[in-house]
């Protein structure tokens, strides 16, 4: 299932849910694994990502930021790839996004999109469905102690 979905035919970002990483294991079980997909006509790259309901919650911020016309960088965090979107660059005068992986390949890539009015949107309801399919069943009620949401 696709939590990002950035494409207009010849560039593309995408963020893929894979499911839980250790379903059943208390402190692991809301953990998803994820890869993130970037696609050109130059370059494609695909990467390993773990996914939290903290990120989650903070992509939901950051689409938040974007329709307030504001750059974002999300997943900032070391433990996997750096997403930063930009809702506009004057200098490709259209929507861009780099992703780093920098903890691990130490490679960057920036592509240019021309997304359609209502990208935010889209990628609104796509966090939707990743909500819907993997609830958060997990709470953390102190550090380090998990219990199971009633």
């Amino acid at each position: 299932m696709e939590l990002i979905s950035l494409a207009d035919g010849d560039n593309s970002l995408r963020v893929r849910v894979l499911g839980r990483r250790s379903p059943g294991v208390l402190h692991l079980h809301d953990l998803l694994d994820a890869e993130v997909l970037v696609t050109s006509s130059f370059v494609s790259g695909r990467v390993a990502a773990a996914l939290s309901p903290s990120d989650l919650e903070s992509w939901a911020r950051a689409l938040d930021r974007l329709a307030a016309g504001q750059d974002i960088c999300w997943k900032d965090d070391d433990h996997g790839p750096e997403i930063r979107i930009q809702p506009y660059n004057a200098e490709h005068e259209t929507v861009t996004v780099r992703v780093e992986d920098l903890g691990s390949s130490c490679v960057s890539v920036f592509i240019p999109l021309c997304l359609e009015e209502g990208w935010i949107d889209e990628q609104r309801t796509l966090l939707g469905q990743v909500r819907q399919e993997w609830p958060s069943e997990v709470l953390e009620s102190s550090w380090g102690v998990h219990e199971w949401r009633c």
